[in-house]
C-alpha cells in the first residue's frame, strides 16, 4: 500500500514558477507509475502528467507541455512536478496518486489510481 502527500503549491504570478512534490510511504513506490492530476473550482479532477515507475518515460497533457515537467527520485520516494510559465488556467488543487498495478504503464485515468494525497493549491494570478 503507498499513501502520497503533496506540498508546494502556493499563490504566484502568470509566468511564474512552483515546484510540487508528491513524498510517498509504502516499500512498492518504486515500482509503481505515478500521476498528476489538478482539479478546478467546479470542474472534474483532470489529468496533467504521469511517469512510469522506472522514470523513463513521461506524458502530459497537451495544455502543459513545455511548461511542466515531472521527474522522480526513488531513493528519496518522491515525485516532483515543476511548472514554469504558469498561467490563470492552470489554478487548480493539485494531486498526486499512485497506479493501483505495480510495473504498470501510465494512465490518464484517476480510477486507475491510489493512495491520493490531500491536494495542494496552486493560485496564479494574472
Amino acid at each position: 500500500q503507498v499513501q502520497l502527500v503533496e506540498s508546494g503549491g502556493g499563490l504566484v504570478q502568470a509566468g511564474g514558477s512552483l515546484r510540487l512534490s508528491c513524498a510517498a510511504s509504502g516499500r512498492t513506490f518504486s515500482s509503481r507509475a505515478v500521476g498528476w492530476f489538478r482539479q478546478a473550482p467546479g470542474k472534474e479532477r483532470e489529468f496533467v502528467a504521469v511517469i512510469s515507475w522506472s522514470g523513463g518515460s513521461t506524458y502530459y497533457v497537451d495544455s502543459v507541455k513545455g511548461r511542466f515537467t515531472i521527474s522522480r527520485d526513488n531513493a528519496k520516494n518522491t515525485v516532483y512536478l515543476q511548472m514554469n510559465n504558469l498561467k490563470p488556467e492552470d489554478t487548480a488543487v493539485y494531486y498526486c496518486a499512485a497506479r493501483l498495478a505495480t510495473y504498470a504503464s501510465g494512465s490518464q485515468h484517476p480510477e486507475d489510481y491510489a493512495g491520493w494525497g490531500q491536494g495542494t493549491q496552486v493560485t496564479v494570478s494574472s
